[in-house]
């Protein structure tokens, strides 16, 4: 199955590089690319890609605001150089699904777009543990739903997502087809009202939940 990619990035060059990398991989393509965060909204709609590549900084609409918007219509994988936190937690509370920083290499792009098409979510490893610490301190979007509404299953892959283990990686843990993981992992963002796993693997953190 191909993976269908949009690259929203303002600066030419970036973007250039960008989807000189995805074009290349094996099972990805290059849906189109967009110069602004307007413009990305309105391509993701049209061409419905599975993955959007988003910078943060961008004319007219900045990422933030554009991966709000993108909620429910692609996956979005964030771009930053981590140089102002708040913009990193701005774009997880608006659901992106992963964060990268603008010096990955091209195997670890690749790897980042292949899991979030997954759905899974990536974090730079650089930034995993400073990202965790810091989005809990200020206190991230608080689920709607209480623990309590989870099944037991459920409460386990939530464990487990605060872990950071991906979707494989759970139904192996604890015994399950990888699709029965990924409908358990829908099933949880929805009964605690949460956007992205990335946000239900910090919450799991910051309740305590841990696993068997």
């Amino acid at each position: 199955m191909t993976i269908r990619v949009l690259v929203a990035d303002d600066q030419a060059a970036v973007r250039a590089g960008l989807v000189l990398i995805l074009g290349s991989a094996r099972g990805i393509e290059v849906a189109g690319e967009a110069a602004d965060g307007r413009e990305a909204v309105a391509m993701a709609r049209e061409l419905r890609p599975d993955v959007v590549v988003m910078d943060i900084r961008m004319p007219r609409l900045d990422g933030i605001a554009a991966t709000r918007e993108l909620a429910g219509v692609a996956d979005v994988l964030v771009l930053t150089t981590f140089d102002l936190d708040e913009y990193v937690f701005g774009a997880l509370r608006a659901g992106a699904a992963g964060f990268l920083l603008k010096d990955i290499d091209a195997n670890r792009l690749i790897e980042a777009v292949r899991l979030v098409a997954a759905g899974d979510g990536f974090i730079a490893p650089a930034v995993t543990r400073r990202l965790i610490s810091a989005f809990a301190a200020t206190r991230p979007p608080a689920a709607t739903g209480p623990v309590a509404a989870l099944t037991p299953r459920e409460r386990d892959v939530l464990a487990c997502l605060g872990e950071g283990l991906s979707n494989q990686e759970i139904a192996v843990r604890l015994a399950m087809a990888e699709t029965t993981t990924k409908t358990h992992v829908s099933r949880i963002l929805a009964k605690l009202g949460l956007r992205s796993r990335v946000q239900a693997a910090i919450y799991a953190q910051e309740i305590g939940l841990t696993s068997a």
